[in-house]
């Protein structure tokens, strides 16, 4: 009997064939391990949820009525759209958007880099050198740019009282009252105070490759400028195309700048999405335009986005 008590209790499984007999031990720890991992995720999941995802289909739900301050809005569909579409001041503010967003990151990307090359080199005051360098990025937005606004006043302003000793101007330059020297004034505080950024960001990239890297090359005969291209350049890609992107994503969305320095204009001549929305949402109280104008722009980034990751996927391969 007690032999056939021991066959009974032994589990049978033929050869081969999964059993499950282990089941009960694995189980409970991999489903411990699943709700580790879920806890940890939960609070960025909430955190974009709040911050990201129900802004932005709020928005959107907005752009498709009719709503204004105080009154209930309609549904009506895509007319916002079209509306803002068949508008000048609106078709002028989407080429404003893409020259700003175009200058500014070009020259953040060429300065930045040869900047973070000049820091790689530096043997003195090195640490002292990328604390002040920072400084433009660390203070606040709007003191910065009230600091631009009285360098670029037409009358007692530091830029044209110093071109006008150095003989480069006969005449003052109206910066803030002209439509293609506002451009230029919003443009270049935009790279003053972005280009820190993009330089400590390419150091770190500049960094972490290897010296070893160089050396074989200076070995093998190469100049710095085939160094520069062949190993600086492919390897730092992948920092590149994330730093980029961040930086039209920042740069096309900019409201502070463009606000406090000329609020759009003169003669709308530097809206932005962000001040134009501003403008027709808050000021003149027509939120559901307010909400298409910032959504408008939203495919473009998709796509800027996609492409840009698929960059440096590839990089990194």
């Amino acid at each position: 009997m007690g032999r056939g008590r021991a066959e009974a209790t032994v589990p049978v499984s033929e050869p081969g064939r999964w059993s499950p007999r282990h089941l009960p031990r694995t189980l409970p720890l991999w489903r411990g391990q699943e709700m580790a991992g879920l806890l940890f995720v939960l609070p960025a999941a909430l955190l974009v949820g709040g911050l990201v995802a129900y802004p932005f289909f709020y928005a959107l739900g907005l752009s498709l009525t009719s709503k204004q301050a105080g009154v209930v809005g309609q549904f009506v569909g895509l007319r916002n759209f079209t509306d803002l579409m068949q508008g000048e001041i609106f078709r002028r503010t989407v080429r404003n958007s893409l020259l700003f967003t175009g200058v500014a990151v070009a020259f953040k990307t060429v300065l930045g880099l040869g900047l973070a090359l000049l820091l790689r080199r530096a043997s003195v005051g090195r640490r002292a050198l990328r604390g002040m360098i920072l400084l433009p990025w660390v203070v606040p937005s709007t003191l910065s740019v009230l600091g631009w606004w009285w360098l670029f006043d037409p009358l007692n302003g530091v830029v044209n009282l110093a071109l006008g000793k150095l003989g480069l101007i006969s005449e003052r330059i109206p910066w803030l009252s002209d439509p293609f020297w506002a451009m230029v004034a919003v443009i270049t505080v935009n790279i003053w105070r972005g280009l820190p950024f993009f330089a400590i960001s390419f150091l770190a990239g500049l960094v972490s490759i290897p010296e070893e890297l160089y050396e074989a090359a200076q070995i093998d005969g190469a100049g710095k400028v085939a160094c520069f291209s062949r190993i600086t350049v492919p390897l730092l890609r992948p920092v590149l195309g994330v730093i980029v992107l961040y930086s039209i994503i920042m740069t096309v969305s900019d409201f502070n700048i463009v606000y406090v320095l000329t609020r759009g204009g003169p003669m709308n001549s530097t809206h932005l999405f962000a001040t134009f929305a501003y403008e027709m949402g808050l000021a003149s109280a027509d939120i559901g335009k307010g909400a298409a104008i910032s959504l408008f722009i939203f495919p473009f980034l998709a796509a800027v986005a996609y492409l840009q990751l698929r960059i440096t996927r590839g990089a990194t391969r």
